[in-house]
């Protein structure tokens, strides 16, 4: 089958068939007399290994050693565990990050009046204007350095 052949049926894109054929991770293709890729269906369950194991979040190193286990028919299952108890740990260590940055953008949100007012939580935290993690302030009352001076908004700079 073609390349676009092997994308249906595999669910990856004509572009990242290629790329993962670039990067080793697909077996030697055959081409035809016309130099068209031809992709038998063992390539195309590789293919669909690959795609699985990229929905699963695993990155390219990663897979290349699932493929070479996969391949092996006397691997360790245990090495193969090794492997995804890693991307676990790795998981979940993403996971907390995320939720810690899910909890930081609710409270600024609810810090954050939302209205005409120029001042915001939300812009002073992305511009390091307060200690990381430091809790805004009230959002019902303006800080006193607020409220003695007007805020200005900083200008975009452009070019370079």
């Amino acid at each position: 089958m073609n390349i676009g052949e092997a994308s249906r049926a595999s669910g990856i894109s004509a572009k990242m068939i290629r790329h993962y054929e670039s990067l080793g991770l697909l077996p030697t293709v055959a081409r035809s007399a016309a130099g068209y890729r031809q992709y038998d269906a063992a390539t195309v369950h590789t293919l669909r290994f690959v795609r699985r194991a990229r929905d699963l979040g695993f990155g390219l190193h990663e897979i290349e050693t699932l493929l070479q286990l996969w391949a092996d028919g006397s691997r360790a299952s245990g090495d193969v565990k090794r492997i995804a108890l890693a991307h676990v740990a790795d998981l979940e260590l993403r996971i907390a990050r995320m939720q810690a940055m899910q909890r930081t953008l609710e409270r600024l949100a609810h810090a954050c009046h939302g209205d005409a007012r120029p001042d915001c939580p939300i812009l002073d935290d992305l511009a390091g204007e307060r200690a990381a993690g430091e809790p805004p302030a009230t959002p019902s009352r303006p800080s006193a350095s607020t409220a003695a001076a007007p805020r200005r908004r900083p200008t975009a700079r452009r070019g370079g």
